[in-house]
């Protein structure tokens, strides 16, 4: 009789709860595949993009320059309208 509850529990895993573990298994692989081709692809494009930084010190140092005349300005024309109004 014991016997007998052994061999249901036991096809019971191997036809229930077996297969189930195998599906998951291959989505949660599924899943790492196309997070390896992602990477893969950041990576590639990455790279391709650190090409393109070559002139970036000087564009901030004319951006700088740029800010700097800016404020000059401002602060000019800021003294100019404080001297109107008071």
């Amino acid at each position: 009789m014991v016997m007998r509850w052994w061999r249901i529990g036991n096809a019971i895993l191997v036809l229930l709860v077996l297969p189930l573990v195998v599906y998951l298994l291959n989505r949660v692989l599924a899943a790492l595949e196309r997070i390896r081709n992602a990477s893969d692809q950041i990576v590639a494009r990455g790279g391709e993009l650190a090409g393109d930084l070559d002139g970036l010190p000087e564009a901030l140092a004319t951006t700088d320059q740029a800010v700097t005349d800016v404020a000059t300005g401002a602060t000019r024309y800021a003294d100019s309208v404080s001297k109107l109004l008071s």
